[in-house]
């Protein structure tokens, strides 16, 4: 009797875990900073990855530091498909948490989780098998191919792991469980920024890999990061059924994370692509010119850390609402959302501009590169603000 009780009690442990969760009561605002806070130490140190990379390969020279900087709008742009098809797993799993259809949530998350994988996989071949042309379009030279080729070629299918990192967290985050990859992008993180130099100068048995290197140490992380994550997915909370699907629900999961992700993935690949069109610009006026930009737009993440932060925690507390019937909540949460992060991205801006000269300093010596890495920071953050309203509506209609 005991053991058939125990039995019950650890098979209900999840639902349960889904009511304390609840996003459709209470206080918007505590649910709000609840879901953002952790979120934005998570993604801060999954955003180091590149500023990390880009730190210590430009110790290796400017002609490392252009070529990693071509890679950016590349990489950016499936960190923006890996974003997008997470908007659409939260939506279409956070909807039926809201409905309290747990069992159907369950089904929804197993589809999701693996056709995003097997959709990644399949577009970052494509990209793998044209990747010396895209370079060359963008206006890199075959020297700096070379190097880029020693860095995309373990980054590009590493890359799917990446998209099933963001598709799994927001998952979790539609379970109204955000404590957990949070947990799991910051260790990531410091996985990273700890076996880059190892990997990149070398020391004692490891050689030196230069930028490749630095490829490696990325790759490390996100497969820890994602067996971690796995973990909690399919054993901890049980969101992964052993089951095959029926089709149906194969179909329709599969559809509905795909109509919602797929246009949210388009819209935040804009940026990526016009930073893609402006590095051929760039290319233009020199290999300096490259490597400044190259290092403004990786610091661009960190300074839209909370947009980004908001644009997943939003959806989760959307969809649930909405699932519930309670659209005076969805009002309060959208107009909130968009006042705050207004006033926010000022204050990151004047931040921005009187931090400019150090913050240049830190990556380069060149004074070509820091004159116009210091153009860059003066220039370009104006814009955030407007840009968080555009991020945060984008998500909250994807939701």
């Amino acid at each position: 009797m005991s053991n058939e009780s125990s039995n019950t009690s650890q098979h209900t442990e999840t639902p349960t875990q889904q009511k304390k969760h609840s996003l459709v009561e209470g206080s918007i605002k505590a649910s709000l900073i609840r879901m953002t806070l952790p979120m934005i130490v998570g993604m801060f140190m999954m955003f180091t990855f590149s500023l990390v990379d880009t730190f210590f390969v430009s110790l290796l020279g400017t002609a490392e530091l252009t070529a990693i900087s071509f890679t950016f709008p590349v990489t950016f742009t499936i960190m923006s498909l890996a974003i997008g098809l997470g908007i659409g797993a939260s939506a279409v799993v956070a909807k039926y948490i809201g409905r309290e259809d747990l069992e159907r949530a369950k089904e929804s998350s197993t589809v999701i989780n693996y056709v995003a994988l097997l959709f990644a996989a399949v577009l970052i071949a494509a990209c793998w098998f044209f990747m010396e042309p895209l370079f060359a379009l963008m206006g890199a030279d075959a020297g700096l191919i070379a190097l880029i080729h020693d860095y995309m070629s373990i980054w590009f299918p590493g890359s799917v792991l990446l998209v099933g990192l963001m598709t799994a967290n927001s998952i979790l985050r539609a379970h109204g469980d955000s404590k957990t990859p949070s947990i799991l992008m910051a260790g990531s993180g410091l996985i990273n920024a700890l076996l880059d130099p190892l990997f990149i100068f070398g020391y004692g048995p490891v050689p030196a890999m230069g930028i490749k290197g630095a490829a490696i140490a990325t790759l490390v992380a996100w497969t820890v990061g994602y067996g971690y994550l796995f973990y909690h997915l399919a054993i901890k909370h049980r969101l992964i059924s052993t089951r095959l699907p029926s089709r149906q629900i194969l179909i329709s999961s599969s559809r509905e994370m795909l109509r919602i992700g797929l246009p949210a993935a388009g819209a935040n690949m804009m940026t990526p692509l016009a930073m893609g069109t402006m590095t051929a610009i760039a290319a233009g006026f020199g290999t300096s010119v490259v490597a400044a930009f190259g290092v403004g737009a990786r610091l661009e993440p960190i300074a839209t850390l909370l947009i980004l932060a908001m644009s997943s925690t939003l959806p989760p507390l959307i969809s649930q609402n909405y699932g519930a019937g309670r659209l005076d909540r969805i009002k309060e949460a959208y107009s909130m959302s968009l006042r705050f992060i207004v006033i926010w991205q000022l204050a990151v801006y004047l931040l921005l501009v009187l931090a400019a000269p150090w913050i240049a300093r830190v990556f380069t010596s060149d004074p070509e590169v820091l004159e116009t890495l210091r153009l860059f920071i003066w220039i370009l953050p104006i814009g955030y603000g407007m840009q968080g309203i555009i991020i945060l509506s984008n998500s909250s209609l994807n939701a």
